[in-house]
């Protein structure tokens, strides 16, 4: 089956590809709503490191896809039921290490071609169904799944005490964190500490929000994540590392091109359990389905995203990297290529 692959080849700059597929023990997915992550917009401008970029180019961009089956040679799911694409690709199970962390691991947009395709073939189990959800909404399953992924390690590696809850970040990614924290750990006390006024307007639903020059002087928390990124990462992470209580646990979520210095005594100190966490696996992205279908969590994403006209050439992906340049939360669009 002829597939036509919309590749970005240098940064700016786009051509199709046309590949034979075998969908043979495969589900055939036409993808309908697309996402646009800081990643995708990285590569688009050129915005990584020359020796990366020539590494990885060519490459279909987009890992945040939801769209309906077209053909299903396994008989897992239905002709036109709307699902969501897992873009980690693993090739083997480990013990103890989540798939989203193995090397072996391929990532769609990232290590191989990402979903700006016609169609997009893949195993039933990177197939997940996501019936009765908003297609706008379903796109950003794989940025929510981040988000679901994380609270989980801190669930699983802190200590038992969560009264008080901050995140450093007023982002969208911050954003996923605060909606997913509301609902999977509901008693506790949640503060988001930002830089933007008009962004920290849109947490409405948790307890407190600070700017980040305003602190107050006595203001501690049992555990925290940092979900500021790029040049805001040093100063969330200090604070995090100055403010939180001895043994609390900390969630790095922010991605930065820079190497960032810590205070390590203050860490070794308090006794501090710091905790990477990255992408996300099936489990992962089922948790975010079923908490998409809660009308409020559905309403709060809802509300951060940005839905512009849909892709009918490569002429409007460019616009829509434009328009996400200019969109404080989430871009997404209909794909109909």
């Amino acid at each position: 089956m002829i597939n036509y692959v919309y590749q970005l080849t240098n940064p700016q700059f786009f051509s199709v590809k046309l590949c034979d597929i075998n969908i043979d023990g495969k589900v055939l997915v036409r993808p309908s709503y697309m996402s646009i992550c800081h990643a995708d917009q990285r590569y688009y401008r050129g915005q990584r490191d020359m020796k990366i970029l020539s590494e990885k180019l060519p490459m279909a961009l987009i890992h945040e896809c939801c769209g309906e089956v077209i053909v299903d040679k396994t008989g897992t799911f239905k002709k036109g039921q709307q699902v969501v694409m897992i873009p980690n690709m693993p090739v083997r199970k480990l013990e103890y290490i989540y798939e989203n962390y193995d090397e072996k691991s391929k990532f769609l947009s990232s290590s191989c071609d990402g979903f700006m395709r016609e169609f997009v073939d893949l195993k039933p189990d990177r197939v997940v169904p996501c019936d009765g959800i908003p297609p706008h909404i379903a796109c950003i399953t794989e940025f929510f799944s981040v988000a679901t992924h994380a609270v989980d390690r801190m669930n699983k590696i802190a200590h038992g005490r969560r009264e008080q809850i901050a995140i450093f970040g007023d982002g969208p990614l911050a954003y996923v964190v605060a909606t997913t924290l509301r609902e999977l750990v509901p008693n506790t006390n949640i503060t988001i500490i930002g830089r933007r006024l008009r962004k920290l307007a849109r947490f409405s639903f948790v307890d407190k929000t600070y700017p980040d020059y305003d602190i107050p002087e006595d203001y501690t928390f049992d555990h925290a994540f940092e979900c500021a990124g790029g040049e805001g990462s040093y100063d969330a992470i200090n604070n995090i590392i100055k403010r939180i209580r001895p043994q609390g646990t900390v969630v790095l979520m922010g991605v930065s091109e820079n190497q960032i210095p810590i205070a390590t005594r203050t860490v070794l100190e308090k006794g501090l359990t710091i905790v990477g966490s990255s992408r996300s696996g099936k489990e992962n992205f089922e948790k975010a389905v079923e908490l998409m279908k809660i009308r409020r969590v559905r309403r709060r994403l809802g509300s951060i995203i940005y839905e512009d006209a849909e892709v009918i050439s490569i002429d409007d992906i460019h616009r829509v990297f434009a328009t996400d340049q200019d969109t404080p939360f989430k871009t997404v669009f209909k794909w109909n290529l």
